[in-house]
């Protein structure tokens, strides 16, 4: 195999979001970064564009012959997720009409599972994830990632629900809205130096308040959200993915993504 098709090897896929700062300040220049919406990710990485990615937990759920799980790194929450809500002017059990957003199948399963258990069936309609046109044809919509932080800025009365907070409260388990994955057939030592390069930067996050600092700084020039937002923020969604995440995250791959009990497979 070529210099050039190896190239690969060194790019790290990335959501296009707020929430994965903390794994890519400072990240080593030898990686390369691929940003992108959490769905267009798992295309990325089942082409081989980069040699791993965070993707939505359930298309791991519908891709997991050919991907393996990466861990000690997600997408995560323990309740309150701040970035992954549904929108609206009248409670969630009182909304007709939902719009979906097209740019994660995490959130809609997380969302169409807490409907189905609190007895729910509204109409639902898949739709750009731009809020006002979603209300404007829906009663609620569901918005994801720095969308979602500046909608509930914008407009903090229409929040009607956190998916993180629901998700805890019907299962005394934390969230897990997105995975690093790898392809199956990806040499492990490759994956290995690109979590390895990220969970440097993590730790460098959890340990060195400068670092921290540093973060939200860097996350104050590509948003609108003010520093104290931010702080509380990488609080309610974090990056480290341990035991109890697990636990959560194979629930819902099962219960609400339909994978086989015990099918998960991490490196």
């Amino acid at each position: 195999m070529s210099n050039e098709q190896q190239q690969w090897k060194k790019i790290i896929g990335r959501v296009a979001f707020l929430n994965c700062d903390p794994l890519f300040h400072g990240l080593d220049p030898q990686w390369s970064v691929l940003p992108a919406p959490p769905s267009w990710l798992t295309g990325h990485l089942l082409r081989r564009d980069c040699v791993l990615a965070p993707i939505p937990a359930a298309d791991y759920a519908r891709n997991s012959d050919e991907l393996v799980l990466v861990p000690e790194i997600g997408i995560c929450s323990k309740g309150e997720v701040g970035s992954v809500l549904v929108f609206g002017d009248m409670p969630i059990k009182d909304m007709k009409t939902l719009a979906l957003p097209t740019d994660s199948q995490t959130s809609v399963a997380l969302l169409m599972y807490i409907l189905k258990q609190d007895g729910l069936n509204p109409e639902t309609r898949l739709m750009g994830p731009d809020l006002d046109s979603m209300l404007a044809s829906c009663d609620g919509a569901l918005l994801i990632g720095d969308r979602a932080l500046e909608g509930a800025k914008l407009r903090p009365e229409s929040v009607q629900l956190d998916l993180g907070t629901a998700w805890l409260e019907r299962t005394s388990k934390p969230m897990v809205f997105g995975v690093f994955a790898a392809r199956k057939d990806t040499p492990v030592a490759d994956v290995k130096a690109a979590q390895t390069a990220l969970l440097e930067r993590l730790n460098l996050f959890e340990q060195d308040p400068g670092q921290r600092q540093a973060v939200i700084e860097w996350s104050m020039t590509r948003s609108d959200l003010e520093y104290d937002r931010l702080n509380r923020y990488f609080g309610e969604v974090f990056n480290r993915l341990d035991g109890e995440h697990m636990e959560g995250l194979e629930q819902f791959l099962v219960d609400a993504c339909g994978l086989e009990e015990g099918s998960i497979f991490a490196w």
